[in-house]
């Protein structure tokens, strides 16, 4: 059975908050339902901006199969901090995925998938939410 390791926050992401336990419910109902085995999941620092916990479980890559967010939008808003998250897990033959949304990237034609969620909700993020009359 292929392990994934976990990846929660213990902060907002692009405008959301889950509490730690629903994150970790979530994975452990993705990985159920596709087969994988669930490790101990790692838990982001709670300061803005931060990817050090992810830093250390890209590094430690060589002892799972690949890494379970519990959403893409906790993947860091920097592009060239992104691609090299993708790029570090593709080149070790790892996978990502991301249960919320139910999307897992295994090989470079995956990322734009990923990508193009992440535009989108930056858009949204930035349109008019109320017309005013």
């Amino acid at each position: 059975m292929k392990k994934l390791r976990g990846y929660i926050f213990a902060r907002p992401f692009m405008g959301e908050r889950a509490p730690q336990h629903v994150q970790n419910i979530i994975l452990r109902d993705y990985c159920t339902k596709r087969g994988y085995e669930l490790l101990l999941a790692a838990t982001e620092y709670a300061m803005p901006d931060s990817f050090m916990i992810l830093e250390s479980v890209l590094d430690d890559l060589a002892s799972v199969d690949g890494i379970v967010f519990y959403s893409l939008y906790q993947l860091p808003t920097q592009p060239v901090q992104r691609k090299s998250v993708y790029s570090r897990a593709l080149a070790a033959g790892k996978s990502l995925h991301f249960a919320v949304e139910g999307m897992s990237i295994a090989k470079q034609q995956d990322v734009d998938s990923v990508e193009q969620c992440l535009l989108v909700k930056a858009t949204l993020d930035h349109c008019v939410t109320q017309v005013e009359g």
